[in-house]
Formats: structure tokens, C-alpha cells, sequence
């Protein structure tokens, strides 16, 4: 007898922690019942909220361009490399790696960049609509522009920032800014390319569109043309310091080929990407989703309303205890 019951006593405490830590469903059911005014007055209230905040926030339009990279024989210094590297070699002249550059990730490296938006807003301007503007007025076609932030009427920037910031952004600050609205993507398989642009005007989102793309082309095409035009400089240079007919022939030839190379970027305008799909003002707006933010808005309030009776019934109770 003595050594069942010495048997049977693990069991009997083994099972006491199990049994004080287990839940009362139908006393939480009856907790949550009492509570439900409670929880329908914290999610109706909720429910409130989210459909104000909803309706509080301005439409955003996303006008998009799909891209095709325009691909180029082997010119300029890397072509010159590949084609004359042994001649160049003995000339002393340094014509860059074996691999090829890949120009479209330059490209897009480029347009991100700040000396890019920098000379991009010298040029048309962008940082009233890009920091100010608030709203559409789809009936005019005219942005609405916070008045705490610029003065339309006198050309004045009013908005209130803590040092270093200044009233009229820095480049910096708008560049930072201007990358939170552009989004540049690239289909590994394809090699195609989609530049959006989000805005309050889905005129101005299929501008800017527009404009970055001919920008870009510009860009590039502009450097490249300095690139050849400062290689034939140096090549002329090496011919007259040499003698050897071969070295002539040969920096004739590389001549050659910088020149035609600045023919080709002169003569496309679409030098680095092709359109294939072109920006559209776009007809419907690509964010908020305010049926989504309204329903989650209502869900989250249920679940704060029930949170809170559970909270306060079992508060209470340890504290009678």
C-alpha cells in the first residue's frame, strides 16, 4: 500500500500546475459578453477613425514608362580596347578592362543620383510641386499648394524646419525627398525597364516621367561625346609625338572609331533607353486603399476593445484575490 501511494503522488502533483494553468473558455465567453458594449463602442470609434483618416488623405497617381536598354556595338574606350588592345598596349595607352560596362546600370545609377536630380531641377523646377503640393483639383487641372509650406503669390517659401534645414529645401533634402516618389525596376529576364513616378497630379506624375527619361538620354549621350572628343584629343597627340607609320595607321584608326562614335550619340535621341510603353496621365489613383485602411482600422479597434476588457476583468480580479 505504501509503495502505491508513493506511486500515485508524482502523478497527483504533476497534474496540479496543468490544472491551475488551464483557461475557462466559458468564462472567458461570459467575460467578453459582459464586456461587449465595451468592445462595440472601442471599434465603432475606431471604425470612425480610420474612415476619416481615409478620407483625410490625398490621392496619389503613378504614371509609369517601360524602357528598352538600346544596345551599341563595342565602341568607345572599350571597344577600342577589345579591338586594338595589343597596338594601344604599346602605345602607352590606357584604354580600360577587359569586361564590358554595363551602361544600363550606369544609367540607372546615374538617375538616382544627386548630381543628376540637381541639374534636373535647375532645369525645369521641381521643388515647389515636389515639397508643396497637397492636393488635384481634377475640374481645374491645377495643384493645390499648402500655404504654411510657399507663398504662390510672392514666389516665398514659408514652411517652418529646425537647423540646418532651411525654409526652400537643399539639394540634398529634395533629393532625398524626390527618391521617395521615383521607383526604377528592371526585369532580369528581359533586361526591360519601368521608371514610375507618384504625384498628387497625374499630370505632373506623367510629366516628370517624360522628362527624366529625356534627361537621362541627354545625359549620357552628352558624356559620351566629351569621352570621344577628349580621347581623339589624345590620340592626335600621340600621333605627332611618334614616327612609326604603324602607330600612326593605328591611332588614325582608333580616331576613327571616336568619331563615329560621337556621330551615333549626335544623331539619337534616344541614346541610352527606348520607350516602349510611354508615360500616360493615369485616370485612377494608386493609392490610398481606403477600403482596406477602413477595414483594418476596424479590425484593429475590435481587437484593442476586447484587449481592453480582458485587461481590466483579470486586473481586477488578481487584485480582489
Amino acid at each position: 500500500m505504501s509503495e502505491q501511494r508513493l506511486q500515485n503522488q508524482p502523478n497527483e502533483f504533476a497534474m496540479q500546475p496543468y490544472a491551475e494553468d488551464e483557461i475557462d473558455l466559458k468564462e472567458l465567453f461570459s467575460v467578453l459578453w459582459a464586456g461587449k458594449l465595451k468592445i462595440i463602442a472601442v471599434t465603432v470609434v475606431a471604425a470612425v477613425i480610420a474612415v476619416a483618416v481615409a478620407l483625410y488623405m490625398p490621392n496619389i497617381y503613378k504614371s509609369e514608362a517601360v524602357l528598352a536598354p538600346v544596345s551599341s556595338d563595342s565602341g568607345g574606350l572599350g571597344g577600342m580596347a577589345s579591338k586594338l588592345g595589343g597596338l594601344a598596349s604599346l602605345a602607352g595607352v590606357s584604354l580600360g578592362g577587359g569586361g564590358s560596362v554595363d551602361k544600363t546600370s550606369l544609367g540607372l545609377e546615374v538617375l538616382k543620383s544627386r548630381q543628376f536630380f540637381a541639374q534636373f531641377n535647375e532645369k525645369h523646377h521641381v521643388l515647389v510641386d515636389l515639397f508643396a503640393a497637397e492636393n488635384w483639383n481634377r475640374a481645374t487641372g491645377e495643384l493645390i499648394y499648402d500655404e504654411d509650406i510657399y507663398d504662390v503669390g510672392t514666389n516665398q517659401w514659408l514652411r517652418s524646419v529646425s537647423s540646418p534645414r532651411k525654409p526652400e529645401p537643399s539639394v540634398q533634402e529634395a533629393h532625398e525627398e524626390f527618391l521617395k516618389i521615383l521607383s526604377v525596376s528592371q526585369d532580369k529576364e528581359s533586361g526591360l525597364v519601368t521608371l514610375a513616378v507618384e504625384h498628387h497630379s497625374p499630370i505632373v506624375a506623367q510629366r516628370w516621367v517624360e522628362l527624366l527619361v529625356d534627361e537621362l538620354n541627354e545625359t549620357m549621350r552628352v558624356q559620351d561625346v566629351q569621352q570621344a572628343e577628349r580621347s581623339i584629343d589624345y590620340l592626335k597627340e600621340q600621333i605627332n609625338a611618334t614616327s612609326l607609320t604603324e602607330l600612326q595607321a593605328g591611332f588614325f584608326e582608333m580616331i576613327q572609331s571616336q568619331t563615329e562614335t560621337i556621330m551615333l550619340a549626335k544623331a539619337s535621341p534616344e541614346y541610352l533607353f527606348k520607350t516602349i510603353d510611354p508615360a500616360v496621365v493615369p485616370e485612377l489613383k494608386a493609392k490610398p486603399k481606403r477600403a482596406l485602411i477602413a477595414v483594418l482600422g476596424t479590425l484593429l479597434g475590435g481587437m484593442l476593445g476586447v484587449l481592453i476588457v480582458l485587461v481590466r476583468h483579470y486586473a481586477f480580479a488578481s487584485k480582489s484575490e
